[in-house]
């Protein structure tokens, strides 16, 4: 007998009776289970990374930068940075995301993962994997468990990867700080990773809420000096003083204590070449 194993499953197909009697013996027919939105690591590792490498140094950052004349503050906070960081913004509008992504230094920005809501971004799954190839995201579920997500993320930061997030849970409807979620302090708490305010203004008028496109629109990037707990300061009390300094850098402040002195950032811009010495 001649085996044709093509022929055979052919007719194995054409013969199946889909949807028909099941043996008693199966297990009841049940819809099939997708993996978990988080479970990404696909996106961080190679050949994706040098690919969303590629894909943003050639496309995303020059596009994000011309359409909305971006001017950066505060950038050599993060130009030697080499501790995993908290990155926490304030959130307008669904250009947030790509406008921060170009403020970063380039080393800063390959190594930093994004928080993004699973029920908005990953409902579609081809929209899913084009957002994590492009913007390398870390979904949650916000109405899911609050220690899940507190603990994804504390592994990704334990992993190297700065996290950057909106602690506001959501999009302001009308620009004005929302009131942050305690999760910055016990992420802080936890990890005892640096805290990094940023303030972007001026999205808003880039891509407002309900618009899919961009229009051109100036915007400001703002990124103050980064922050630690003090001894025995709580989550909530460290949380708030965190949405302080991102509203006050909103105020456009030149405090020390938000922004850093001139001698504070030179300092950070500085610390590579004192290292090698």
């Amino acid at each position: 007998m001649r085996f044709d194993l093509l022929r055979d499953v052919d007719q194995v197909r054409r013969g199946w009776r889909w949807g028909g009697p099941r043996p008693a013996s199966w297990p009841e027919a049940v819809p099939g289970i997708p993996e978990p939105a988080s479970n990404l690591d696909w996106a961080r590792h190679e050949p994706i990374r040098s690919l969303r490498w590629l894909l943003q140094r050639g496309v995303a950052v020059p596009f994000a930068r011309t359409a909305t004349s971006l001017r950066v503050e505060g950038q050599e906070w993060l130009e030697r940075q080499e501790r995993p960081a908290l990155l926490i913004s304030n959130h307008v509008s669904h250009a947030d995301t790509p406008v921060l992504l170009a403020a970063l230094p380039d080393r800063a920005r390959e190594r930093t993962v994004v928080g993004a809501a699973a029920d908005y971004w990953y409902r579609r799954p081809w929209l899913g994997r084009l957002v994590s190839l492009w913007l390398n995201p870390f979904p949650f579920s916000r109405s899911g468990s609050a220690q899940s997500v507190l603990h994804s993320s504390s592994t990704l930061l334990k992993s190297g990867w700065n996290l950057l997030l909106y602690a506001e849970g959501t999009r302001s409807p009308d620009g004005r700080l929302l009131p942050f979620l305690p999760g910055v302090g016990h992420l802080a708490n936890e990890t005892r990773a640096p805290v990094v305010p940023m303030h972007v203004g001026g999205t808003h008028r880039v891509m407002p809420k309900g618009r899919r496109y961009f229009v051109p629109a100036p915007v400001r990037v703002r990124i103050g000096r980064p922050m630690s707990p003090n001894p025995g300061e709580g989550s909530r009390a460290f949380t708030a003083r965190v949405e302080g300094a991102v509203r006050e850098l909103s105020r456009g402040t030149d405090e020390p204590a938000v922004v850093g002195s001139w001698i504070d950032r030179w300092r950070a811009t500085a610390r590579d070449e004192r290292s090698r010495a």
